[in-house]
Order: structure tokens, then sequence, then C-alpha cells
């Protein structure tokens, strides 16, 4: 009898399916071709366009860390395009329907730049809150603010929205104020829709602004993956 119930349960063992484990580990990379790359409304490439990308690494628990890079033209001695590089870390956690995010940023920006000028890498930290469409955001300085003197402890607060307004349609918008210790602070704001067109690839068109500089149109491609 014995034999009989440790044979059944062997046999019952081995046929039943074998349920594999989520990872808790999830990477994701993205890429991007626009026709102006801008950062808090201001253009990073003198108006001309920018290859991007970056990769994303998500724990369940919460943390992440994550790269990007782009091309741009306001650091390179010679004029031509030199490259920012972002690294980024942090924790997210929800608390009822609000979703928080805290973190650190750093820029890079290696290669030869403009004589005399200041070392444009900077560090920020970050907090964010996102409930429903609309996610706030404010980002604090710990050194120099992309190369100005003194400005360590610039700050940049903002709010963002996103939904889905129908057939695929996404509408975005941004306002944000770049205060900058020891320099000329400024607002700037965004209105744009995108939409997912053919295998994967996203498509954006947005209006761009400030109130220190001209508006202008921007257009992305962009694939995540």
């Amino acid at each position: 009898m014995r034999k009989t119930i440790l044979a059944s349960l062997i046999a019952t063992t081995l046929s039943a399916p074998v349920l594999a484990q989520e990872s808790p580990h999830s990477v994701t990379g993205n890429l991007a071709f626009v026709n102006n790359y801008f950062y808090r409304g201001l253009t990073q490439t003198d108006d001309k366009p920018a290859l991007q990308g970056g990769f994303d690494y998500a724990h369940t628990s919460g943390f992440y860390l994550g790269t990007w890079a782009t091309n741009v033209s306001w650091l390179d001695a010679s004029g031509k395009s030199s490259l920012e590089w972002d690294v980024y870390g942090g924790y997210k956690l929800a608390v009822g329907p609000v979703t928080l995010d805290f973190g650190a940023l750093q820029y890079f920006y290696p290669g030869s730049q403009v004589e005399g000028a200041t070392d444009a890498d900077t560090l920020e930290l970050y907090a964010a809150a996102t409930w429903k469409w609309f996610t706030a955001k404010y980002s604090y300085a710990v050194t120099d603010l992309f190369g100005v003197t003194d400005s360590e402890g610039s700050y940049y607060p903002e709010l963002n929205f996103s939904a889905d307004v129908g057939a695929g349609f996404i509408a975005a918008a941004h306002v944000g104020r770049q205060h900058i210790e020891n320099g000329t602070s400024y607002n700037d704001w965004k209105l744009g829709v995108s939409k997912e067109v053919f295998s994967g690839f996203t498509v954006g068109a947005y209006y761009v602004d400030t109130d220190i500089s001209k508006p202008r149109g921007l257009i992305s491609i962009s694939k995540t993956f």
C-alpha cells in the first residue's frame, strides 16, 4: 500500500505542470530620434537633430537604475556635437493611489568644452508624486548647475500631465520653472500628442516654449523594447 501511494504521488508530481516563477528583475531599452533636443525648454543641439537612447533596470521592490545618452551642441570647443550621458537611480513606492519616487540623477558631459567654461557635470536629487494623469516633481542641484558659476542650490519644480484621449492618442502637457542661483531664472512649458503608429514605434508632435526664448516645434520618433 505504501509503495502504491508513493508511486501515485511521484506520478502526480511528474505529470503536474511546472509553474515558472516570474523574475523580480526587468530591463527595458529605449531609442529615439528628435528634430531638436530640448531640456527644460531650451535647445541643447542648436536647433539640430539628436539621436538618443538608454536602458532601465527595475526591481519589484521598487528600486531602479538607468542610463541615457544623447548628442548635444553647446559644450564642444570646436562647435561640433558632443555628448550628454546621464546615470540615475532611485526608489518608487505606492501610498494609496499615489506613487512616490525618490532618486538622484548625474549628468556627465565627456569630451572637450569651451575654453574657460566651468565643468558642466551636474548632480541633482529629485522627488516626485504621481496621481492618475498628473506628476509633480522637484529637482535640486547639489553641485553647480550645468556650468553656471556658484549655482549650487538651483531647483526645478514641474507639473506634468499625460492621458489617453482616445484612438490611441496620448495628450501631454508640462510646465516648469528653472530657478538658477546667481543666474537667470525662467519658466518653460510644452504641449503635444503622441501615438503608436507601427511595430511599436511612437510618433510625437509638441509645442515647446519659454519666457526667455522663441517657441519651437518638436517631432520625435521613439521605440521602447
